[in-house]
């Protein structure tokens, strides 16, 4: 199982303890869209004769993956400019 680190800066104290204290680590099931999910949309979508393998199955789950978190990035980044606090439908379309 793969895990990711993500370290955000300390800006007002450059000492590494205090860096430390930031970092959190995100497990590869919270970072990914459940694959169960992801081959329910995917079989929808496909004739009920057609195969998907394995990696078919993965590499669909990283693309919606990465697809939401960039969407829900932008609609974050619009509410702060607008100090608002809550995303709205209206900033994810």
């Amino acid at each position: 199982m793969a895990m990711y680190e993500h370290s955000h800066t300390n800006h007002t104290n450059t000492n590494n303890s205090a860096a430390d204290d930031n970092k959190c680590i995100v497990r590869e099931q919270d970072r990914f869209m459940p694959i169960a999910n992801v081959i329910k949309i995917m079989r929808k979508i496909l004739p009920s004769h057609a195969k998907m393998s394995e990696n078919a199955k993965e590499t669909i789950q990283e693309c919606v993956s990465e697809y939401i978190s960039f969407i829900t990035g932008e609609a974050n980044e619009r509410c702060q400019c607008e100090q608002r606090k809550t995303i709205t439908a209206e900033d994810v379309l």
